[in-house]
C-alpha cells in the first residue's frame, strides 16, 4: 500500500511537530533526542524506528553551506582575529545545527512508519516441508547408503 501525497504530507508534518505518526497526538520523544518506547495515546510501539545518524547528516548537509559562507564573509569583510570567529561563527553554527535535529529525526521516524521501513535482517530461505527431499523408502534417516560402482 502506498500513501497518497496528502497523507504523506500530513504524516511528515506530524513528524516535524514531533508527534506520533499513527495518531498525530502522542509525543514522539522522551528527551531531546530520545525516542519514547511507545505512544501514550494510541500505543504505537516505536521499536520499528531506527533513524540512526540520518538527522545529523541532513542537518549538517543543509547548514554547512550557510555557516561556511557566513564565516568566510566575516573573514573576507572584516579580517578579524580568531576570537571573533569563536564569538560569531561558532554560535551561528551551533544555533543553526542543534535545534533542527529533533524535527528532522521526527520526520525520518514518520517516513519510516509510512514506508514500513525496518532494520534489515538475514533470513535463510527454507523450502516448505512438502518440497524437501526425503530419504528413499526403506532407508532410515541415520543409515548409510552404499553405492556399488
Amino acid at each position: 500500500m502506498t500513501a497518497r501525497p496528502a497523507e504523506t504530507q500530513s504524516i511528515l508534518m506530524t513528524g516535524l511537530k514531533c508527534r506520533c505518526p499513527q495518531c498525530g497526538k502522542g509525543r514522539l520523544f522522551n528527551g531531546f533526542l530520545t525516542l519514547a518506547p511507545r505512544c501514550e495515546v494510541c500505543g504505537l510501539d516505536y521499536s520499528f524506528a531506527d533513524p540512526a545518524d540520518g538527522p545529523a547528516f541532513f542537518v549538517m548537509m543543509t547548514m554547512a553551506v550557510p555557516a561556511t559562507a557566513f564565516g568566510i564573509w566575516i573573514e573576507l569583510t572584516y579580517e578579524p582575529s580568531l576570537w571573533v570567529h569563536f564569538v560569531t561563527t561558532l554560535p551561528f553554527l551551533l544555533l543553526s545545527c542543534i535545534p533542527p535535529i529533533r524535527p528532522f529525526k521526527g520526520m525520518l521516524v514518520a517516513s519510516q512508519y509510512v514506508h514500513k521501513a525496518e532494520e534489515a535482517r538475514f533470513e535463510i530461505p527454507r523450502k516448505p516441508r512438502s518440497e524437501r527431499t526425503s530419504p528413499p523408502k526403506g532407508v532410515a534417516v541415520g543409515d548409510r547408503i552404499s553405492q556399488d560402482v
